[in-house]
């Protein structure tokens, strides 16, 4: 099945189909078995040897990570919430049926290897034996039956979209899952990560609303580490699972997540190195340059292109205002892109050109319609949309929601503000915890703008189809078309798209996608994200690929 570039990749069972000459074979064979047996002799496993005869640092067993996150995750898993803060925690946890390289290619985890049947409507995975969950119960095709069926069909936010072709899983033995599909979809060897598609013990979430099951909070997984304790509004503690099927992993003995909510307070443990690990922009934007000049930190943007984020301005269509398109257009040319990026973010940013980032080349197009930062434009359209400025100056009133994630959201929010009171618009900010902002706007769908940040992902059908697909609209449900916006050219794009399997024709209708919708202009895309991790020069290890910032720890280890 295709992945990110549209070309077929082998799988694991292909690669293992093809064989040396014999001779050759049985010479790497004997090679290769001397060195296992030279490594025994000096009592080092073959990693750690391998290291030392390549001159690369020597892991070390032990110690303990104290890692920031923030803000505080509000449940363990991703299965239902996958705020990024879930994330970057729960996957230490559970475990994937996949993970991915560098080049974003699909590699074995839960599953060792795997098949895709020549029409495309299955996937047969083998799964790896022996694995066992953190309470002892052994790991089997039953697990991902139940995950895929009741918590990524049912409960996931993307994966509602993402497992639409998801019919039924057949497990004709333990270690068998048949995955049935009722069309070809490219997109599900794309989303197996142990970050969008955790694996949930069945033994512990059935019969249960997974969302409200104590295990939610209090985690049962088959990942490097195991739940220990949360302290709410203080840590998150993890420690080594010594049963971990990836043989000598984790290094760590123990992860501690502390819960910091001052940007500058992070800043400062960082350069004390009380904290040594700091993902997802944990430090003031202002201080980046002065840290990166810190010769005891080390500063890091890869690891996040799986996500590939953006800041969007949604739209709420109910509102008769904002139903026009003037007045839509109109806000998208008061709004200086890259004066936001310097001002707020201080440079670790680029102007969106539309709502696929350009991070993610294989569908990306700039060919669609630009709203450029033109007030006198912006000026016109409002005029144009029967709303002249009154006697005070002003045209209308409008609120914006969001939820704070450090100062930058609250400051993007005053720009905006700003911006659009230069062009007649008065706007309220109302900055509000993340479970009041997610009823506000998800549920009671009562706002006018929402300001986020989206991850469309490395294949657009996972992230971005929810802010567009009329079918995606759910009260309750977060992260979802919110705005009312159905349009049914759009509907049928996305619809081609989920079906589709020549790789070619569907990059040729994802271009014809962002060209509907950015003449719709439901949301306004703002700029793509740079994100960046602070961490101790003592870290090693550190997950570099595409998905590093959302995948485990389990190769991390500290110099002592």
């Amino acid at each position: 099945m295709p992945a990110r570039s549209g070309g077929t990749r082998p799988t694991i069972s292909h690669l293992q189909r093809t064989r040396l000459p014999r001779v050759r074979y049985l010479q790497t064979a004997l090679a290769c078995f001397s060195l296992l047996l030279g490594l025994a002799a000096i009592g080092l496993p073959p990693s750690l040897g391998q290291a030392q005869e390549s001159g690369a640092p020597v892991p070390v067993r032990g110690g303990t990570l104290i890692a920031a996150i923030e803000p505080q995750p509000s449940v363990l898993t991703t299965v239902f919430n996958n705020q990024y803060a879930n994330a970057v925690l729960s996957t230490n946890i559970f475990d994937g049926l996949l993970r991915y390289d560098e080049n974003l290619a699909p590699q074995p985890s839960l599953a060792e290897s795997w098949e895709v049947a020549p029409d495309g409507k299955s996937i047969t995975f083998h799964l790896r034996k022996g694995v066992k969950w953190h309470d002892g119960e052994e790991f089997t095709s039953a697990d991902v039956k139940f995950s895929a069926l009741e918590a990524w069909k049912k409960t996931h936010t993307r994966g509602r979209l993402t497992f639409a072709a998801l019919q039924d899983v057949e497990t004709p033995d333990k270690y068998t899952a048949i995955f049935h599909l009722e069309t070809p979809s490219l997109v599900i060897l794309n989303a197996l990560n142990a970050a969008e598609s955790q694996i949930i013990p069945k033994h512990i979430f059935a019969g249960s609303a997974i969302p409200t099951n104590p295990a939610s909070a209090r985690p049962i997984g088959t990942g490097p580490f195991r739940f220990k304790e949360w302290k709410k509004g203080q840590y998150i503690e993890l420690e080594r699972n010594p049963d971990y099927w990836d043989e000598g992993k984790p290094y760590l003995d123990r992860i501690i997540f502390k819960v910091i909510p001052d940007t500058a307070s992070r800043a400062a443990a960082l350069e004390t190195g009380e904290l040594l690990f700091a993902p997802y922009d944990a430090v003031p934007f202002g201080d980046v340059a002065r840290l990166r000049k810190d010769p005891n930190l080390r500063f890091e943007t890869r690891g996040y292109d799986y996500h590939s984020q953006f800041y969007l301005l949604d739209y709420n269509l109910r509102n008769p205002i904002l139903a026009n398109l003037k007045v839509r257009q109109a806000i998208a040319r008061a709004i200086n892109k890259q004066g936001l990026i310097d001002t707020v973010w201080y440079g670790l940013g680029r102007p969106s050109t539309g709502p696929i980032p350009s991070s993610v080349k294989t569908y990306y197009t700039p060919d669609v319609q630009q709203y450029d930062f033109d007030p006198a434009a912006a000026e016109k359209l409002l005029d144009d949309a029967g709303y002249p400025r009154k006697a005070d100056g002003t045209r209308f009133d409008l609120n914006i929601d969001f939820t704070a994630v450090g100062d930058v959201t609250a400051n993007s929010a005053e720009y905006i503000r700003q911006s659009l009171k230069r062009v007649g618009i008065n706007l309220k900010l109302n900055n509000l915890d993340d479970p009041s902002y997610l009823r506000k706007v998800y549920k009671d769908y009562d706002y006018d703008l929402n300001l986020l940040q989206i991850s469309p992902l490395i294949d657009p059908q996972m992230g971005l189809f929810r802010l567009y697909w009329s079918k995606a609209q759910a009260p309750g449900v977060p992260y979802v078309n919110a705005s009312s916006y159905a349009s049914p050219e759009t509907d049928r794009i996305i619809e081609a798209i989920r079906i589709e399997g020549d790789p070619e024709k569907r990059v040729k209708l994802f271009h014809d996608l962002q060209r509907v919708v950015t003449s719709d202009l439901p949301l306004v895309p703002l700029f793509e994200m740079q994100h960046f991790t602070f961490y101790n020069k003592k870290v090693h290890g550190v997950n570099t690929t595409p998905d590093g910032a959302i995948s485990s720890l389990k190769n991390v280890w500290l110099e002592r």
